[in-house]
């Protein structure tokens, strides 16, 4: 079963990181179902949340590649609750 969950995620050099993070979450468009992002060019920072409905093992791997580009720090919330999809 699926579950819905929030990443959230801080690049902190936008512009060394911001391609590769793209490049990851364009992968699992098939389960990203929501993205806002918010730059803070003013920090150097851009901050990132997606919406997501995955099974657990999708969710960790997402999670996991994200968490490995450098410069970039990612949490997440996922819903105790399973969801058809």
């Amino acid at each position: 079963m699926k579950r819905i969950a929030v990443v959230a995620s801080v690049l902190e050099d936008p512009k060394q990181c911001q391609q590769m993070f793209n490049n990851i979450v364009a992968s699992f468009n098939g389960v990203i179902k929501g993205r806002m992002g918010i730059p803070m060019d003013e920090h150097k920072i851009s901050v990132i949340t997606l919406t997501v409905i995955a099974d657990l093992n999708e969710i960790n791997a997402l999670t996991g590649k994200l968490g490995k580009i450098r410069g970039v720090a990612v949490k997440t919330a996922i819903s105790n609750k399973e969801v058809a999809e």
